[in-house]
């Protein structure tokens, strides 16, 4: 049983290196497919057997989740890109750098060493640089992509020098055998905590967390299935990393703080930078820079298993918003001709706030979650209620009828839900718990997002007043961040931009085996 589970493993990079060898459609959409009944297969394998570590593969409920995101979303933007870039002369190219790119993901969600994944890791950003200079004749491509090259690559030199440190100081670099090593120390020697350290700021640097944020929002020059993939699974890597490190995170205070303050920071910031964009895509990639930023900052207060499901729901739902971002203007249209929308106080919002704690107050005292003391999950638990305010409040009033009731009741199931799953996925996984965390972190966390509930309070019920007029260009700038990068960047390591002239549609598929 064993020796088959780990043929398994190792036949889904396999076929995608397949693929990417014959650089064809049929291939590709045959391997993808394969790969993802191979993920089912395994996540089956692990109910029935339990997890396995066998020849440097690692199948526990973490590895076998993922993987089976990964090629899900794999397979279903292997088919929506053959239908997008239909017609195109650079098919086969492309589907060869995607097939490589999927490879490379699935060797880091499944090994158990940590130099393989640092290089796996590596090869993921190459190939999916070759994607998203796809379209070489334009600029804007290019400067983004190459922004994305340099902060990666400082990233990768952190993480290799991390897993270097790792290895010296504990003799090896199989994951089991060094969380073990770590868990036997009476405290970590100053160069673990110094590789936690440097493994942290890889996942920030990779994760486009402040300052290094904007070339995630300018990659929307990439064909529309690259933008999916980066947003719905790549960029996630770094929270997968963090939580697959989580007992030797979770032992270093300074790191959970480096990841909670960077982490809030840049939810904080993204969310209100959100509400000043139009462009659907510029919109969607604000999202994913403050849901990485919420991630990481789950991570920090050692709450990793919601943390994963933060990773899941949020790579399910940006797949599908990218893939169907073409809809938007139909949804625009009905969005026009409905009714407009109510107007909203500040302190009707302030009810909903409130409303919302009592909520997710009594959704966490059902599951046996006690709230007598400050918590990590209870800050988190805070903030779900700052965050189901407008659904009591703007959403129910625009409706009306019985639907402020039906919109409580959708609320609490929320609230039900989250405390629901945090206590089924903690015990799937197997996590570290009772994690102690400082009270700065926990203030930190509520500070931020209470600011944050109270400027979008403020905005939304007074758009024209004085205080959103005089934020929003600082907002829509992004408070400027991205130009200072921007002329590092070009003053280290300018760009080399293509002079060519765009290349003319052949309708045909050169070099493209049907």
């Amino acid at each position: 049983m064993q020796p088959l589970r780990g043929v398994l493993l190792l036949a889904v990079p396999l076929l995608y290196a397949l693929a990417a060898f014959t650089a064809s459609w049929r291939a590709a959409r045959a391997c993808a497919a394969l790969a993802a009944g191979l993920a089912v297969a395994s996540l089956a394998f692990l109910v029935l057997g339990g997890p396995l570590i066998i020849r440097g593969l690692r199948a526990d409920v973490l590895g076998c989740a993922v993987l089976l995101l990964v090629s899900f979303i794999g397979w279903v933007i292997t088919r929506y890109s053959q239908t997008y870039l239909a017609g195109d002369a650079g098919q086969a190219r492309y589907a060869r750098w995607l097939m490589a790119t999927l490879a490379a993901v699935s060797v880091v969600v499944l090994t158990n060493h940590l130099a393989v994944l640092a290089l796996a890791w590596l090869a993921t950003s190459l190939c999916l640089h070759q994607l998203l200079t796809y379209f070489s004749h334009r600029p804007a491509a290019v400067i983004a992509a190459h922004k994305k090259f340099l902060a990666s690559r400082l990233g990768d030199v952190c993480l290799f020098a991390g897993v270097a440190l790792v290895g010296a100081t504990l003799g090896s670099l199989e994951m089991d055998v060094v969380i073990a090593k770590a868990q036997a120390l009476p405290s970590y020697p100053l160069s673990l905590k110094a590789a936690v350290f440097l493994v942290v700021i890889s996942a920030l640097l990779k994760c486009a967390q402040l300052p290094v944020h904007g070339w995630l929002i300018q990659v929307m020059e990439a064909p529309t299935p690259v933008s999916a993939l980066l947003h719905a699974g790549i960029v996630n890597l770094g929270g997968f990393l963090m939580i697959r490190l989580s007992p030797l995170v979770s032992e270093v205070a300074g790191a959970q703080t480096l990841l909670v303050v960077v982490g809030s920071l840049t939810a904080v910031l993204a969310a209100l930078v959100m509400m000043t964009r139009i462009s659907v895509k510029v919109m969607l990639a604000w999202s994913t820079c403050a849901q990485m930023g919420f991630m990481l900052m789950q991570c920090g207060l050692g709450a990793y298993d919601l943390a994963l499901l933060h990773l899941v729901a949020h790579s399910l739902y940006k797949a599908h918003a990218f893939l169907g971002a073409g809809g938007a203007v139909e949804l625009a249209r009905l969005k026009a001709m409905s009714a407009p929308r109510a107007d909203v106080s500040v302190s009707m919002l302030v009810v909903g706030a409130v409303s919302g704690l009592v909520l997710v107050l009594v959704a966490g005292v059902l599951w046996g979650v006690a709230f007598d003391k400050p918590t990590a999950l209870g800050v988190l638990a805070a903030i779900v209620s700052l965050a189901i305010a407008p659904l009591l409040t703007a959403q129910a009033l625009r409706l009306g009828g019985l639907w402020p009731l039906g919109m409580m009741l959708g609320a609490f199931g929320v609230a039900f839900a989250y405390f629901g799953l945090h206590q089924i996925v903690g015990g799937w996984l197997g996590l570290p718990k009772g994690i102690a965390v400082n009270g700065f972190d926990l203030v930190w966390v509520m500070v931020c997002f209470v600011l944050l509930f109270v400027m979008q309070c403020l905005i939304r019920a007074r758009p024209h007043g004085a205080w959103a007029s005089r934020l929003y260009p600082w907002f829509y700038a992004g408070l400027y961040l991205d130009e200072w990068f921007t002329r590092l960047t070009f003053r280290f390591w300018p760009a080399r931009l293509s002079r060519t002239a765009p290349p003319l549609p052949t309708g045909s598929n050169r070099g493209l085996v049907k």
